[in-house]
């Protein structure tokens, strides 16, 4: 999940700098964020899906640490599904409740609502605590993540701020950097889907994404991640591997092009 990890990294985590409040309620919890420009793909007036993306991990994993607390959620799936390019969007809401708790896997779908209730999407994430059970969350950790609020607003674009580069078509990379980490010291999923849109996007200039399928398959420890998208037709395969960590792979995911 996308949690920040201290009173430090709150004052200038990228995650917090997309805006996204969060109030909880009986049947899950419900963020809201401001669309600003410095979200949309380049050159275009559509809210970038990675961000959506973001969005839902944060408000997803916030229910799950309320499952599995105090040990750390880690995420196993991430996907965010749009209904149509979302343009002309001054507000997201983003809606989770829980579909799905077991004693190891928790479910979580957010739906994605614009201005006046406009449906844009539907997010889903599952989670399973983290393996070592020693690895614990501190009770005033949870306290300061119970509500995240955020800091200041994105002034740059997306995929600068979070220092996000395309080598080549087709190839994104992302560092390891103190201000894109989660609870767990690794690289935050929203960001590595940052990275899997910048690669697919790369290839079809001018293009949006209209879907998002993220499956983790180990922590990003060391970075930079480097994602390599293989398309065929309007589908893309993208593969994100560790470099730091002999290039193992990190994250499979699929996009579809709108």
């Amino acid at each position: 999940m996308t949690a920040l990890r201290s009173d430090e990294d709150r004052n200038s985590h990228i995650v917090s700098e997309l805006g996204l409040t969060i109030a909880k309620d009986e049947l899950g919890l419900t963020g809201t964020a401001a669309v600003v420009p410095e979200m949309f793909v380049p050159g275009t007036g559509v809210l970038r899906i990675s961000v959506l993306a973001t969005w839902t991990d944060v408000a997803a994993g916030l229910l799950a640490m309320d499952v599995f607390a105090p040990r750390v959620p880690v995420t196993l799936d991430l996907n965010v599904q749009l209904y149509g390019p979302p343009r002309e969007v001054g507000t997201i809401t983003a809606t989770g409740r829980l579909i799905k708790t077991g004693r190891s896997v928790v479910v979580v779908t957010v739906a994605l609502t614009g201005d006046g209730g406009r449906e844009v999407g539907l997010g889903t994430a599952a989670f399973m605590a983290a393996p070592d059970p020693t690895t614990l969350m501190p009770r005033q950790h949870l306290d300061e993540l119970a509500l995240p609020r955020p800091v200041g607003r994105l002034r740059v674009p997306f995929a600068e701020r979070a220092r996000c580069e395309v080598r080549e078509p087709g190839v994104a990379t992302l560092p390891r950097s103190g201000d894109g980490l989660n609870s767990s010291n690794t690289i935050n999923g929203g960001l590595i889907a940052l990275a899997v849109e910048e690669a697919a996007l790369s290839l079809t200039p001018g293009a949006t994404l209209s879907s998002l399928s993220m499956r983790y398959l180990r922590p990003m420890r060391i970075g930079p991640a480097v994602a390599v998208a293989r398309p065929t037709g309007n589908v893309g395969r993208v593969e994100v591997r560790d470099a730091g960590a002999d290039d193992r792979l990190a994250v499979f995911a699929v996009t579809t092009s709108a």
